[in-house]
């Protein structure tokens, strides 16, 4: 393979999420299906993921991405949009980028919410132009027991991720890497 078609393989990947991003029109009804697929979404993680509904209680906010698509062959990137929802309604959309770089091959895609456990971890993320994934993130995963064994230690947590709904190639998920920024539909 040329230099010219290894530039021209990776351009073209890493235009993909742009791409994705042009349905974005004003007036054209993105609102509402991103809604309707944050709606789906939520059911679903409550259903099939134990101790998410309580999580939502104790929450003060929720970053719902009904759907990333990540791909990679040695580049790779993800890209998907969500709602920011608080007390039940949507506030905000936001979309999901994140870029890779390293041994892997293959797709996926996944749902992820973000619990917003604080009022400040919920105002640093809306005031923030660009939030990434850091540190203070905890990612909450089932047990054996099939809950997500949520104990006043983790509800002290700022940010907990619960990452669901996996189907592909790749073999598991992560949002490290990935940064978030506010849309309009």
């Amino acid at each position: 393979m040329s230099n010219i078609t290894r530039r021209h393989f990776v351009i073209s990947g890493a235009s993909l999420p742009l791409l994705a991003a042009c349905g974005n029109g004003v007036n054209s009804g993105a609102g509402q299906r991103i809604d309707a697929r944050v709606d789906a979404a939520t059911e679903f993680m409550y259903r099939e993921v134990p101790g998410t509904e309580e999580l939502s209680y104790n929450a003060t906010g929720m970053l719902v991405m009904p759907l990333i698509t990540e791909a990679g062959f040695g580049f790779g990137g993800s890209y998907g949009r969500g709602a920011l929802r608080i007390n039940g309604v949507t506030v905000d959309y936001y979309s999901a980028t994140a870029g890779t770089f390293g041994f892997q091959i293959g797709a996926q895609q996944y749902a992820h919410t973000l619990f917003f456990m604080t009022d400040a971890a919920l105002r640093d993320f809306r005031e923030s132009t660009g939030w990434a994934v850091g540190g203070d993130v905890r990612y909450a995963v089932n047990d054996r027991g099939g809950n997500l064994g949520i104990d006043t230690t983790v509800l002290t947590d700022p940010v907990i991720a619960v990452i669901y709904g996996q189907a592909g190639l790749i073999v598991g998920a992560t949002l490290d890497g990935t940064r978030y920024a506010r849309i309009l539909p």
